[in-house]
C-alpha cells in the first residue's frame, strides 16, 4: 500500500506573512488522515512547521503518521526550508485538541486556530518525532494555584523594578533569551531577531507595559534576583526569572517562583505557566519540585 499526501486546499498566504497548506493523508487514494504544514511566523520562510497531524483510529499503528511526516519534510524542502518544527501536546490534552480541531474545521471552514502539533497522544507522538530525528528544544509547564498566596522565606521580599534597573535588565534579558535559542540550534541572526521582536511586542511601554509585573527580589535588603510575570490572560505566565549569579545556590530561585505565585493569586489567576529550555537541569528540577507539570514539547529538526 502507498501512503501519499493530497492537497485539500490551495497554498494559503496568511495575514501574518506565513504560508500554509492542508493535505489529506491517503493510502491508495483512500483518505486516512490529515496534515497541515506551514512556515514560521517569527523565523520566516526558512523554517517549516507541522501544524497538525492526525491519522484516523482504524489506520493508526501502521506507519501512516511516519510516512506523512516524512512527506511533510519533502514539501518543506521544496519550499526552501532549512528546519522543521512541531509542537507535541501531553497525552491528557491531545485527544481534546484533536476533537476541537475537527469541530473548528467543520464550523469555521478551516479558520485559523492555534497550532498544536500532532493530534495523537503525546507518548506515541513524542516517540514518532524522536525516531524521525526531532529533538526537544523547550517545553511549557503549568501549575494550578490555590487560594492562599505562599509566604516568602524570612528576610526576603519582592518590590517593583525601578526605572534605573529596567534598562540594564531589559538588555541582559533579551541577550540571554537570544542565547538560549542559539544554543539550541537557531541561527544567531534568527535568534536575535526573535528576541528583539518578542521583547518589543510584550513590553511596548517598558516597565509600565499593561498586565506585566516586573519585580526585584531582595534578601536582607540586597537585590538577589528578578522576575517578569504576565497576568493578562486566563493564567499567569513567567516570562523571565533569574537569581543573580553572585547569589545562586541559596534558594532565591525558589523564592522568586513563590513570589510569582503570590502575585498571580493576587491578580485573580488560578494557574501559572512558564517555558523551560531543555538541558536547563537546575530550572527543570526546581519547577518539578514546585509541582509544575509539562504541557507541550517544542521539537525541531534540521533539513539536509
Amino acid at each position: 500500500m502507498t501512503t501519499t499526501l493530497r492537497p485539500s486546499e490551495p497554498l494559503q498566504q496568511n495575514p501574518d506573512g506565513t504560508r500554509s497548506r492542508r493535505y489529506q493523508v491517503c493510502v491508495n487514494s483512500r483518505p486516512v488522515g490529515r496534515i497541515r504544514i506551514g512556515t514560521h511566523p517569527v523565523f520566516g520562510d526558512a523554517v517549516a512547521r507541522i501544524m497538525s497531524l492526525r491519522i484516523e483510529e482504524p489506520d493508526r499503528r501502521r506507519g501512516r503518521g511516519t510516512v506523512a511526516a516524512l512527506a511533510a519534510e519533502e514539501i518543506a524542502r521544496g519550499w526552501g526550508c532549512r528546519r522543521i518544527e512541531v509542537t507535541v501536546p501531553v497525552e491528557a490534552e491531545a485527544e481534546a485538541e484533536a476533537e476541537a480541531e475537527a469541530e473548528a474545521e467543520a464550523e469555521a471552514g478551516g479558520a485559523e486556530r492555534r497550532a498544536t502539533g500532532s493530534g495523537a497522544p503525546a507518548g506515541p507522538a513524542f516517540r514518532l518525532a524522536t525516531e524521525l530525528g526531532y529533538v526537544v528544544r523547550n517545553y511549557s509547564m503549568e501549575r494550578t494555584l490555590g487560594d492562599c498566596p505562599p509566604t516568602l522565606p524570612a528576610g526576603s521580599r519582592g518590590r517593583p523594578m525601578t526605572d534605573a534597573e529596567f534598562g540594564p535588565w531589559s538588555v541582559r534579558s533579551e541577550a540571554e533569551y537570544a542565547r538560549d535559542w542559539i544554543e539550541r540550534g537557531v541561527p544567531e541572526t534568527e535568534a536575535r531577531a526573535k528576541a528583539a521582536k518578542d521583547h518589543a511586542a510584550l513590553l511596548p511601554d517598558g516597565r509600565d507595559s499593561e498586565d506585566m509585573i516586573l519585580s526585584v527580589l531582595e534578601h536582607e535588603d540586597t537585590p538577589v534576583g528578578t522576575l517578569w510575570l504576565a497576568v493578562r490572560a486566563e493564567q499567569a505566565f513567567v516570562f523571565d526569572v533569574e537569581a543573580d549569579a553572585a547569589h545562586r545556590g541559596r534558594g532565591h530561585g525558589r523564592s522568586l517562583m513563590l513570589l510569582a505565585e503570590a502575585q498571580s493569586i493576587a491578580a485573580g489567576k488560578r494557574a501559572i505557566g512558564l517555558n523551560v529550555f531543555a538541558g536547563n537541569t537546575p530550572a527543570e528540577r526546581l519547577y518539578a519540585s514546585l509541582g509544575y507539570g509539562p504541557r507541550r514539547y517544542a521539537m525541531y529538526k534540521h533539513l539536509l
